[in-house]
């Protein structure tokens, strides 16, 4: 097979999704001018277009510990953040900052709002408990039978489209090269560090390479080179159209959520499906993702489903961000496995790392979120078969 040689960049980012363009963004604010992103199909189009653009660090949080002030601090960049995009762009990514609802619905899910709210007052997190009227004075179309409800004021959401096109318009303007339908195979290494990375015709050579290739990580060889494995996990979304905005807040409950938008739309999600790299909608799934809105919102049962999507989540072992470089490989940074928090964990991902390519400078978390976490067992040869 021949090859053709594309030009070399300073940085190369495998990976168009939010993690990549805002990483992207971050770097050349910091001063590199050649950067290129490989995106294996339409930049944006993969798990960051089928999000629902939630900031909800403190609705779902099960306990105050570093992945959640990881989360947190992230979410108070978005003010900032989102004005910085307006400014740079002309694109308002529809920052809302009126709060998550968490409802109970059950006498089970009583039990769980209490629990949660003693932990989470304890943990010093911003919450208020609500009682039913409180509730509905909030959020008047919700169901009838809500008992409670735990509301965090500090939780936010995104129009996530929106901030991909914002991002995206920035590489455009700012030279910053994008390659779609150019899925990377390998990763070339030299004397221990990365020299560049090929697809099936096209050679790249790099200074440094920013893997944010989201669930398809783990499909990129690299010799004899070993890292964590990172599964597709499916998440299914519907969406509804009212005529006027019915809800004011992102809505959750223990078995789902709705995200109204500005416009009228209103999303409701997610499964989580272990379907390798299928990203179909399925009937078993709508039906459960509509009964879960009617349970929340019976005021929707007369509406019918308008879109419906599926993407695929990019998950590890333990959950948690793999970010980070491997002391057996030089010049090559992970950005990966941000799971279900990739909107909302974009503008701290692409801070820190920028700053620790461009500045030297380290951070806890990529101490804490570290690729060498894994213990050896964990770990597999990126020239295995998946």
């Amino acid at each position: 097979m021949s090859f053709t040689s594309g030009k070399s960049s300073d940085v190369l980012i495998i990976g168009g999704g939010v993690i990549g363009l805002a990483t992207a963004r971050e770097l050349h604010k910091k001063g590199v001018s050649n950067i290129t992103i490989l995106e294996r199909g339409a930049v944006g189009k993969e798990a960051s277009h089928a999000a629902a653009g939630m900031l909800a660090p403190n609705a779902e949080t099960e306990q105050a510990d570093d992945f959640f002030r990881f989360c947190s601090e992230s979410n108070k960049l978005y003010p900032a953040f989102a004005a910085e995009l307006f400014d740079e762009t002309d694109i308002d990514i529809e920052l809302d900052k009126q709060g998550t609802l968490y409802l109970a619905l059950t006498e089970t899910d009583s039990a769980e709002i209490g629990r949660r709210f003693e932990w989470q007052r304890g943990a010093g997190i911003e919450v208020e408990h609500l009682s039913a009227r409180e509730t509905r004075i909030l959020e008047p179309f919700v169901s009838p039978d809500v008992r409670e409800s735990l509301f965090f004021p500090d939780d936010c959401q995104v129009e996530n489209r929106k901030l991909l096109h914002a991002l995206e318009k920035y590489a455009e303007l700012n030279n910053i090269q994008i390659r779609e339908n150019t899925e990377i195979k390998n990763l070339l290494i030299e004397n221990g560090g990365i020299i560049g990375a090929e697809s099936e015709t096209e050679k790249f050579f790099v200074g440094k390479v920013v893997l944010a290739a989201g669930a398809w990580t783990s499909l990129i060889k690299a010799e004899n080179f070993v890292m964590p494995q990172i599964l597709p996990i499916r998440g299914q979304m519907i969406e509804f159209h009212t005529a006027k905005r019915l809800f004011q807040r992102v809505i959750y409950s223990p078995r789902g959520y709705l995200v109204p938008r500005a416009d009228g739309r209103v999303l409701a999600g997610a499964t989580v499906e272990d379907a390798g790299f299928d990203k179909s909608v399925s009937r078993e799934g709508i039906e459960y993702l509509r009964e879960n809105t009617l349970e929340i919102a019976p005021s929707l049962v007369n509406l019918e489903i308008a879109e419906k999507w599926a993407g695929l989540r990019p998950f590890a072992a333990d959950g948690l961000p793999i970010l980070g470089s491997f002391p057996q490989v030089e010049n090559l940074i992970l950005a990966t496995a941000h799971y279900r928090n990739g909107i909302l964990l974009a503008p701290l991902t692409a801070k820190i790392l920028a700053e620790n390519i461009v500045e030297n400078k380290d951070s806890d978390y990529l101490k804490i979120f570290s690729p060498n976490r894994f213990a050896p067992s964990g770990l597999r040869s990126l020239n295995t078969a998946v």
